[in-house]
């Protein structure tokens, strides 16, 4: 049995492996994910600046659970809404080392109907 110290081990070198061939720029920045056991947690980021120009999570949403799809839905929506208010509508998805499933594919489908292109 792996515990979650090693999970997470496992991840990060997945997320250093992803990073190495994918960066954010102005055109298109990186569309971050990270997810934790209660809270998931989504931000625009410009890597050739080093900012980061629009984020949500179920923790600043004050979301009842944030631990499950449907909330996994809701972020992709307002973290699509955000990035248009700054006018960002193209993105390069950075999964973080997660499996694209469940929460993940939730928050990326929902941002996809919001209106982000990637």
């Amino acid at each position: 049995m792996i515990t979650q110290t090693k999970r997470n081990a496992i991840r990060q070198r997945i997320h250093a492996r992803i990073r190495q061939k994918l960066a954010g720029t102005a055109e298109r920045p990186r569309l971050n994910v990270y997810r934790s056991l209660n809270h998931i947690y989504a931000q625009v980021i410009d890597d050739q600046k080093g900012e980061t120009l629009a984020s949500a999570s179920t923790l600043a949403l004050k979301l009842k659970t944030g631990g499950n799809v449907s909330a996994a839905k809701e972020i992709g929506k307002v973290i699509a809404e955000r990035a248009a208010e700054k006018g960002v509508k193209r993105v390069v998805f950075d999964r973080g080392g997660y499996l694209y499933h469940g929460r993940v594919k939730a928050l990326a489908d929902a941002a996809r109907e919001a209106g982000l292109e990637f």
